[in-house]
Formats: C-alpha cells, sequence, structure tokens
C-alpha cells in the first residue's frame, strides 16, 4: 500500500533571508533580493546582478576550523539542513536512522573550491592544490556532509538534472518514502555558484540578464525580460511517512501527493516548442496525485524570464489547464530571489508550502509590460489573499529535463 508522505521540517538560506521565517516575511511584502555582485572582484567582468545570500557567516554555524575548510555551497547545505531537521523535531526522537535518507544535490557543486584551486594549478603548481579539493568540489559531498551530521544511514542520493535538481531530489525522495524504501528523507538541493566561473559561464551563452536595474533584470513573464539573474543558497525539506510523524507527535507543514519527471530529449538548452514534454510532465504529476487540473489553486513556475522558458511555460500550463488556465494563480519568486540553479527547486518548495498554510499567493515582483504569450494570471507585484489548498511546482533545466510536485495543504481531520 503506498504511503502518505508529508513535511515536517524546513530550512533554507537564499538571498531574500536566512532562515525559512525571513525568506517568508520577504516574500509577504514582495522584497527584491537583487543586487551587485560583492562576493568578488568583478571589475574585469561585464558587470551583472545576482543574489546573493546576504550576512551569511560561515563561523556562526561551524567551528572556525570547519569554517575555513567547507566550500560556501557546503555550508549552505548543511545549515538549511540543520534547520529542517531541528523544526521536525527528529533530533530529540529514537527512530531507525538505517532508514532515514539524505536526498541533497547541487547543480554544478563547489565552484568556489574549483575556481581558487585551479588558480593554483595555473599560476603557482598543481603540488599546491588544496588537500580538501575533491571533497569541497563533488556534488555528492553536500549530501555526504549531511548525512554525516545528521547520522542518516539509510541511502544518501545526489540527483543532478541542472536547474531541476532540487525538483528532482524531493520527487525521488517522496516516491522512496512512500513506497516503503525510506521512512524519512532530508532532501533539497544547495548552489554557491556567483564567482568569475559561473558568471562567465553563463553570461557567455547568453542565458543572465544584462539589465542592471535590480527592478527590471528578474522580471518573468515580462514583455521585456532578458535573462535570468544567477542567484545562491540552499532549500532542504524533512520529509517523512505520515505514521512515522503521527507516532511522535510532530508538527505537520503540508504533504506532497504527487509527481513526475521526464525529457525534452530535444536541445541542451533551449526548451521544445511544443512544449509537449512540460505538459505531459505536469499531466503526468497531476495523475500521480489523482488530481484534475481545476483541483489546482497554485502554480510555482519555473518562471526564470528568460524568453523562451516563460514562454513555453506558459504555453504548457495552457495545454494542461485549459480555460481553468484564466482562474489558476501564478507566482514567480525568482523575481524576488533570483534563480539558485540546482538549489532553487527547495527554495521554491519551502515558499510554495508557506504559501498553503497562509492562504497567500505570492508575487511575481518588477511586472510591467503584458506580455501576449505570456498571458496567466502571474500575481503582478503584489501578494494575493487566496484559499489555497493544493500548488503545483514546475522546474526545467538544461538538458531538456523537467520536473513537477504537486503539494497539498495539511488539514487536521476532524475528530
Amino acid at each position: 500500500m503506498k504511503r502518505r508522505v508529508v513535511i515536517t521540517g524546513m530550512g533554507t538560506v537564499n538571498a531574500l533571508g536566512l532562515s525559512v521565517d525571513e525568506t517568508w516575511q520577504s516574500i509577504k511584502v514582495g522584497r527584491n533580493g537583487i543586487g551587485p555582485i560583492t562576493l568578488f572582484d568583478a571589475s574585469k567582468q561585464k558587470p551583472y546582478l545576482v543574489g546573493e545570500v546576504k550576512g551569511f557567516d560561515p563561523e556562526n554555524y561551524f567551528s572556525l576550523k570547519e569554517a575555513k575548510r567547507l566550500d560556501r555551497v557546503m555550508a549552505f547545505g548543511i545549515v538549511a539542513a540543520q534547520q529542517a531537521f531541528d523544526q521536525s523535531g527528529l533530533a530529540n526522537c529514537e527512530f531507525d536512522r538505517s532508514r532515514f535518507g539524505v536526498y541533497v544535490t547541487s547543480g554544478i557543486g563547489g565552484l568556489w573550491t574549483i575556481n581558487e584551486e585551479s588558480k593554483k594549478a595555473h599560476f603557482q603548481s598543481a603540488d599546491r592544490i588544496s588537500p580538501f579539493f575533491v571533497t569541497n568540489s563533488i556534488i555528492n559531498m553536500v549530501g555526504g556532509n549531511i548525512a554525516i551530521k545528521m547520522q542518516a544511514k539509510g541511502a544518501c542520493l545526489s540527483i543532478v538534472t541542472a536547474c531541476s535538481s532540487a525538483t528532482n531530489a524531493i520527487g525521488e525522495a517522496f516516491r522512496a518514502i512512500r513506497d516503503g524504501y525510506l521512512d524519512c528523507v532530508l532532501a533539497g538541493g544547495a548552489e554557491a555558484a556567483i564567482n568569475e566561473l559561473g558568471i562567465g559561464g553563463f553570461a557567455s551563452i547568453k542565458a543572465i540578464s544584462p539589465n542592471l536595474d535590480p527592478n527590471r533584470a528578474s522580471i518573468p513573464f515580462d514583455f521585456e525580460r532578458s535573462g535570468f539573474v544567477m542567484a545562491e543558497g540552499s532549500g532542504i525539506l524533512m520529509m517523512e511517512t505520515l505514521d512515522h510523524a503521527k507516532k511522535r507527535r510532530a508538527d505537520i507543514l503540508g504533504e506532497i501527493i504527487g509527481y513526475a519527471s521526464n525529457c525534452d530529449a530535444f536541445h541542451i538548452t533551449q526548451p521544445d516548442e511544443t512544449a509537449s514534454s512540460i505538459i505531459a510532465c505536469m499531466k503526468s504529476a497531476l495523475k500521480d496525485a489523482k488530481l484534475e487540473p481545476d483541483q489546482v489553486d497554485y502554480i510555482n513556475p519555473h518562471g526564470t524570464s528568460t524568453y523562451y522558458n516563460d514562454r513555453l511555460e506558459t504555453k504548457g500550463i495552457k495545454a494542461v489547464f485549459q480555460t481553468h488556465s484564466e482562474k489558476v494563480s501564478i507566482g514567480a519568486t525568482k523575481s524576488m530571489h533570483g534563480h539558485a540553479l540546482g538549489a532553487v527547486g527547495g527554495i521554491e518548495a519551502i515558499i510554495t508550502l508557506k504559501a498553503l498554510q497562509h492562504d497567500l499567493v505570492p508575487p511575481t515582483i518588477n511586472y510591467r509590460v503584458f506580455d501576449p504569450e505570456c498571458d496567466l494570471d502571474v500575481t503582478p507585484n503584489v501578494a494575493r489573499p487566496r484559499r489555497l489548498r493544493v500548488a503545483l511546482k514546475n522546474s526545467l533545466g538544461f538538458g531538456g529535463h523537467n520536473a513537477t510536485l504537486i503539494f497539498r495543504k495539511w488539514e487536521e481531520p476532524d475528530a
């Protein structure tokens, strides 16, 4: 029998805050987390805006020794995972840790370490490379570090699908719990790629916005959009079976009821013009959740502020939801926190769950110019109260990766 999967903890650091509460307060008022690069000297590169995690000091969370050793992406992941684990209350419980998994990933991994150590190899000597280079750069070590910290001895997997990574990680964790392989999983993603390599690489394929006005750079579904704004951070959920949560009287924050993933198999960066795989992915997730399209109240879209993504995601939503596409609320939160690549699905999953909890649709800020090819209700500029019960979350990644999650508000059954 399929088991119900609930969320009992959430953790995040991102451009809007160093916790779930800080992030949600920013979302409610439509705060813009986009600004100039301060993490490194970008004077030798063309300027771009980014979504940096402000005020994050590793020494507030780790010993001085650990703080110096850990790559920024590892620190983000561990901190968010600890927040989620602590909120869940599992730290104070006896439970079978062989059935406790970690599905935490990254799109790129330890790019800060790769960037700095490659400079040593080129300008000094390969003999000067840090002994922590490998363990700080490979993607699986985000989850590996978390598993060690939390003593999670079940499956520890890092599913890498570019910008869909965290959403796929949450979805695969959902399946592992639902189908009986694990009882509880920390799932999501972390990313820290705002450096010369990260910015330069995405700029070279003209993926990121050249606009230097923070109010016009990340503008999903706006006619004048010109690319995404790179961001960083981490978003992680503590997921477990309903029975597991109820036995220990945990506070339940929401429920995952559907998931699907597929591939365009079309182009390494550009979505398929037919949007057929995006359509199929959303339909499969709804089928998995045993829902009709008109039962969805809110969609947290991929909504990157690129020409192709927003247009084709709109096309997909309209094909799946038909006349209901005029009624369902869209809130593209990358307008506020930017695009944190492999971590962003985790950050947006948390925002989606908070929206369900508080019956509030997050806004798409900085929206000014209507695009007839993106004719959805994008909740422009101001959050909107609305009775929310079911939400759908999309993520689309380079390589043609698509992932969709379906969340449901947790409501205690009548006694």
